[in-house]
């Protein structure tokens, strides 16, 4: 019988969720498996995988064919690696001191790009949250202060004193002394 190391799709619609099982290659896809292996969720970042490493490795070794993502999966968590160093062995190129070796600085070396990766997605995150509240409260700032003008009763304008200006006396025009004399008369008749 054909096995294959592949996903079993769980979870609801927009959310999927995996189950990384051995199975007939003729099984349906979601259908009967031989055993279940890990699972794997695309929905977190990054990818969370969780799987039984010396099943999975046990499985590769008698030939098990994997699909594509299952491969990718696999390489990520080492299995392939691991296997790869194992023929090393049966060949007479390596012993199992090296192995060992070799595998344990190549996941000391995964494992802190995957620290890097899970840092700086956090960093990325909490920036884009500080320039968002930084913008809401700009924003915030703005529509109180327009709130304020509105309300804020109008201020008449007073008219500042310009300069002081001396007023200078109208000159009246000099009397004629007839017609003074004449208009005093005219009160004197009446």
């Amino acid at each position: 019988m054909a096995t294959k190391i592949r996903l079993q799709r769980h979870g609801k619609k927009g959310y999927a969720f995996y189950h990384v099982v051995v199975a007939d290659s003729r099984a349906p896809r979601d259908g009967r498996f031989i055993e279940k292996l890990g699972t794997y969720n695309p929905n977190t970042n990054p990818a969370t995988i969780d799987i039984d490493f010396d099943r999975t490795l046990t499985w590769v070794g008698t030939g098990a064919e994997m699909s594509d993502t299952a491969r990718a999966i696999l390489s990520y968590k080492g299995v392939l690696y691991k296997n790869h160093l194992i023929k090393g062995v049966a060949k007479g190129a390596l012993t199992e001191a090296d192995v060992e070796k070799k595998f344990e600085a190549w996941m000391n070396d995964k494992g802190a790009k995957i620290t890097k990766k899970t840092e700086g997605a956090s960093d990325a995150i909490k920036k884009a949250e500080a320039d968002r509240l930084a913008a809401e409260r700009k924003t915030n700032e703005d529509r109180a202060a327009a709130i304020a003008a509105k309300n804020a009763p109008e201020e008449v304008e007073e008219e500042a004193p310009a300069t002081e200006e001396v007023e200078t006396p109208i000159p009246t025009p000099e009397a004629d002394p007839v017609e003074e004399a004449a208009k005093e008369a005219k009160k004197d008749e009446n």
